[in-house]
């Protein structure tokens, strides 16, 4: 019997219909150990020794694996044709031999660039040996990631409370991000004008034609400064009426040429363009359809693999688009010579094709109805930027006229284009991050050199130079590749850790830094300045591909790298926090304390007015506060005015805000900030045993907002609505831990956060409470192995999928509606065995552990232990803080960085 190991189920599946009854597939899900997330699992004392660990979820796995193994007599390691594909059976084939799984049992690796019949069949007849350099450069990128997260994170933690993690890749993103802020920030806009006419030719057709030169000289961008000197410009157009005549005629044909097939980097950064997908969807997506979809009761992979820097396509692609374009668009959108592409990345790995469909034939048309609807989008999208790549060019006629006065002192130009063939651009045309500022697509009437020309309305226009434009998801990846940062296979999940981290947001699709990251990134800068510099990180890259073309050993680069990295951290070590703040202040001073030109100097304190205002730091992050402290405790959050919840007004933890009095007891009413977000108090505490009232101030209010009447409304929560008018029963609405809700009996809604909880009437309460009662679970289909139901809901931490009482979120770039069965298996399976799977070890031990519960009573003595227990959530806190320091461009299950 053969044994294939592949690492997804989906794969797993699709293989499984291609080979004879010889053969057993099995997923490993992904990568079966991993560094365990504390100090010492890479030991540079020990020559860069790596500890490795099989986790709880992935030991059932590889117990099913051994199982098989036992009766096989050659195992093929069929994982993806990559790096990390070649990591995953590196591992499978190490922990096998460390249990002496593989006596007499022979071991081949076999790779496939698309799962169809022939591709694996001819890769199962063509196996080779793992390939150590590829291993090599794995390790030396895992032990990279390692050693800065666990080395560097510390550092942050100690040095700037409030911060989270650093990364080799992440950190250098994000200063990317916070630099272009900076330059967004310290931008001036600029006034400047242009004039355009309105020209009209002897046959009376009209055109527009723009100023370019101006008393006889060539007229510059920001020539124009004010409305003035415009004005002086229109006066001068309009003296030459009469006058005006073609003195120059230019007209060529330009080709335009169609961009190469998708790499890995292009599809993400145009399907960010064209379908709005992150990074991290999109790869989810095109894993889907290389892993294989059911058609026509077969299953098959509708896309070559996905995580490439390749642009070339195979000669039998080539030859399928140009017999399906002579086909379906003639013989003239067919060039003589067929298409070569070659990359001009600073590191690519051709090893792969582009990621290209595996059968041009199959149009999107034919499959629209076995898609779910993403899916559909990103086929189509690939099988048209292929199809394309191998279609004639567009042929455009430009034409440039010149229209003069005979003394040549004003000068306008006309442009226009037409397309005269479209070759490519019948079929698909790549998006742009940014409009173009000259559109040239408009055509000019007839005309020639020497007409006559009349003059009509002479329009100026005022415009403002405009600041670089803030990164999308699709800008930024394409000026990671550009600078040659990280692998195009690990930025969706670089770019999601540092939205995870709260280091930046999106804002209409545009990444917009936090004050928390931009303190990061302030910190890096000045102690840490060579691990963040763009060349530094390239040049890292650069040797990890010379591990993998075996030029290099990847022990001698962790060396070089240790020596310098490690000499920085313990440069840190007598670094105080005084120091720390000092330089943190004066680089983001700028930010925080922005000067708005009313001669004011924005750090006096608006308290006292004789202290400054500068960068502090509390056991929650930092905080701005007055430098006359304690006198003045002036604080307000780290935000920049007019931020909403970082203006004047808002509290750091800690800090208090008095509105006034209750009246008829007296008691003060109090806004402020405590670790979890903003409230109100009523009175003060007199005992621990008697706390004041507090309620939360719901979300989108902001603390500068709240007066006294509105605070004493919040206070007097939950409030009676009505009564239900079928059962009588009391509804009412109030603010939880989970927000502001309506209550009937034990059921609660959320109120949306558009709407006010003061407010709110019985109308609206009914429907709300009737939604509730309607959401009933949505069926996606049964289990494979158990045959019982998989389920989708809503919950109040978002959709989630369940089966046999095993729970499972929906990761955030989800899509619920569209959740399908394979994923929620996937989902389901990282969770771990379900509550009635046979051969559960873990509820045959659960017994002993209630015997022991029942007598914990009688022990007297062991009561100061409780104490003790109270400290399991920091350890649980502290091992959080070692996964942020381990989650950067690692592996992520469930099986790639993305």
């Amino acid at each position: 019997m053969n044994l294939v190991i592949v690492e997804s189920p989906a794969k797993a599946k699709t293989i499984n219909k291609y080979l004879g009854g010889d053969y057993k597939v099995l997923a490993s899900f992904g990568h079966i150990r991993d560094l365990p997330p504390k100090d010492g699992s890479v030991d540079p004392e020990r020559d860069f020794q790596m500890i490795w660990e099989v986790d709880g979820r992935s030991e059932k796995h590889v117990k099913e694996i051994l199982k098989e193994v036992k009766g096989a007599d050659r195992v093929f390691l069929a994982t993806d044709p990559d790096r990390e594909g070649e990591a995953i059976s590196w591992h499978v084939k190490e922990v096998l031999e460390q249990r002496k799984a593989l006596k007499g049992v022979e071991v081949k690796r076999v790779t496939f660039n698309e799962i169809t019949k022939n591709a694996v069949l001819e890769a199962m007849a063509n196996p080779r040996e793992l390939n150590r350099e590829m291993v090599d450069a794995y390790l030396a990128r895992r032990a990279l990631d390692y050693l800065v997260g666990f080395t560097l994170s510390p550092v942050l933690w100690r040095k700037l409370p409030g911060s989270r993690s650093a990364g080799r890749v992440q950190s250098v993103a994000l200063r990317l991000i916070c630099e272009r802020e900076a330059e967004i920030e310290v931008f001036r806009p600029q006034e400047y004008w242009s004039v355009a006419a309105e020209m009209t030719t002897k046959a009376g057709d009209k055109f527009t034609a723009a100023l370019t030169q101006l008393d006889g000289k060539k007229l510059g961008k920001m020539e124009l400064k004010d409305q003035a000197a415009a004005a002086r410009a229109v006066a001068a157009i309009e003296a030459g009426q009469g006058r005006y005549a073609v003195a120059e005629l230019e007209k060529k044909t330009v080709k335009r040429h169609p961009q190469p097939p998708f790499t890995t980097s292009t599809l993400q950064q145009e399907a960010s363009r064209k379908l709005g997908f992150s990074a991290s969807r999109t790869m989810q997506v095109a894993q889907r359809l290389y892993e294989g979809v059911d058609i026509g009761g077969e299953t098959v992979g509708l896309i070559t693999y996905m995580r490439t820097d390749g642009v070339q396509i195979s000669r039998e692609a080539v030859g399928a688009a140009r017999s399906l374009i002579g086909r379906d668009y003639g013989d003239k959108y067919v060039p003589g010579v067929p298409r070569a592409y070659s990359t001009k990345a600073k590191n690519a790995q051709e090893a792969h094709e582009a990621v290209r469909p595996t059968d041009l034939f199959r149009r999107p048309k034919d499959v629209a109805r076995t898609l779910e609807g993403d899916q559909l989008k990103l086929y189509e999208l690939i099988w048209k930027r292929t199809v394309a790549s191998q279609m004639e060019s567009a042929l455009l006629d430009q034409t440039a006229a010149d229209i003069t006065t005979p003394d040549g002192k004003v000068t306008l130009r006309a442009t226009g284009s037409i397309v005269a063939f479209d070759g490519f651009l019948t079929l698909y045309q790549e998006s742009r991050d940014e409009p173009a500022e000259d559109d040239e697509s408009r055509l000019l009437p007839p005309m020639a050199k020497g007409d006559a020309m009349g003059l009509g309305t002479v329009t100026p226009t005022q415009h403002f130079t405009q600041p670089p434009p803030r990164y999308s998801e699709a800008s930024l990846v394409k000026k990671l590749e550009e600078l040659g940062i990280g692998r195009p296979s690990t930025y969706a999940s670089i770019l999601q850790v540092l939205q995870d981290r709260d280091y930046v947001r999106l804002d209409k699709r545009r990444f917009v830094p936090e004050d928390r990251g931009r303190m990061v990134t302030a910190f890096l800068s000045n102690f840490f300045e060579r691990y963040v510099q763009y060349n530094f990180t390239a040049e890292l890259e650069n040797q990890l591909d010379d591990i993998s073309g075996g030029r290099i050993d990847y022990k001698q680069v962790l060396r070089d790298f240790w020596n310098h990295f490690h000499s920085a951290i313990d440069g840190t070590r007598e670094l105080t926090i005084t120091q720390v703040l000092d330089a943190l202040d004066a680089d983001l001073g700028p930010h925080f304390f922005p000067d708005n030109g009313d001669g004011k100097n924005p750090r006096a304190c608006p308290t006292c007015g004789t202290g400054r205002l500068g960068l502090k730091l509390g056991r929650n992050g930092g905080f701005i506060g007055c430098s006359n402290y304690p006198e003045c405790r002036y604080t307000r959050p780290l935000a920049v005015p007019g931020d909403g919840d970082g203006a004047e007004g808002g509290l750091p933890d800690g800090g208090t805000r008095e509105l006034g009095s209750q009246p008829g007891t007296g008691l003060p009413v109090t806004v402020r900030k405590g670790p979890y977000g903003y409230y109100i108090q009523l009175g003060e505490a007199v005992s621990k045993e008697e706390k004041p009232k507090r309620v939360s101030l719901p979300k989108g209010v902001s603390p500068a907002d709240i007066d006294l009447q509105r605070a004493l409304s919040l206070l007097s929560l939950p409030r009676e609505i009505g009564a239900d008018p079928e059962s009588g029963e009391a509804i009412s609405a109030g603010i939880g831990r989970f927000g502001p809700y309506v209550k009937r009996g034990s059921t609660y809604v959320n109120i949306p956060k558009d709407e006010d909880v003061l407010t709110i009437g019985m109308n609206r309460a009914m429907d709300l409470l009737a939604t509730k009662k309607g959401s009933a679970a949505k069926a996606l289909g049964e289990h494979p192995e158990t045959g019982k139901p998989i389920t989708l809901h809503k919950g109040r931490f978002g959709p989630y999928v369940q089966h046999d009482g095993v729970r499972a979120n929906l990761k955030k770039d989800m899509d619920s509606d569209a959740v399908s069965l394979d994923q929620a298996i996937e989902l389901l399976a990282a969770k771990g065995p379900a509550k009635g799977a046979k051969g559960g070890a873990k509820g045959k031990k659960a017994a002993p552990k209630k015997a022991a519960a029942k007598k914990a009573p009688a022990a007297k003595k062991a009561a100061p232990k409780k104490a003790a227990a109270k400290k399991a959530p920091a350890k649980t806190a502290a091992a959080k803080k070692k996964a942020d320091a381990a989650g950067d461009e690692g592996q992520s299950p469930p099986w790639k960085a993305d």
